[in-house]
């Protein structure tokens, strides 16, 4: 089985996956997806066999639209999220906007954007096709999220914040069979 195949197989038994992206899907945004801990928590809690979701922090929602890069639209996004679904703190960043954030040039996508982020395992992102069917997006691959392996993404270049991250969000004590790439 392809990896993208075992992610999709494990990401249908959360039982708010669709309701979730439907959620979002409604919005009409470009380019979108579901990312982050979203994905990742959820696949490292059935790979150690957790009987409980670990509580998210936020629910990373992803766009590109070059042609409204303000933080209130993102913001107007943010409640009408929570309008609908209130048990979530939801974060929508149009990607079109980020490079400033960090230094960066132009971000050309949403996948673009991702690749950038500090861990390749936090660089999965999930949406809906036009047929209604689950998309991964995934510019580092799966590998690294079913082998455990937290790794600094090659396109990031700030060691100590990959270092501290991984530190703060506790994830090697969540999850103890995780690989910490110390590089």
């Amino acid at each position: 089985m392809k990896l993208e195949e075992k992610l999709i197989d494990i990401l249908s038994t959360r039982r708010s996956l669709m309701r979730d992206l439907g959620t979002v899907e409604s919005l009409g945004l470009p380019d979108w997806c579901i990312a982050a801990g979203y994905v990742r928590n959820f696949v490292w809690d059935h790979i150690h066999n957790h009987t409980e979701i670990t509580p998210l922090n936020d629910v990373d929602v992803l766009y590109y639209d070059l042609s409204d890069q303000t933080e209130e639209t993102e913001k107007h996004y943010e409640d009408l999220l929570r309008m609908n679904q209130p048990e979530y703190n939801w974060s929508v960043k149009n990607q079109a906007r980020m490079h400033q954030r960090n230094n960066d040039d132009q971000y050309e996508s949403v996948e673009d954007a991702m690749k950038r982020w500090p861990e390749t395992v936090t660089a999965i992102g999930i949406t809906l096709d036009g047929d209604n069917k689950l998309r991964i997006i995934a510019p580092h691959g799966l590998q690294d999220l079913f082998t455990l392996t937290i790794r600094r993404s090659p396109f990031f270049y700030d060691y100590d914040y990959y270092r501290a991250r991984v530190k703060s969000k506790n994830w090697l004590s969540i999850w103890p069979r995780l690989n910490l790439i110390d590089e």
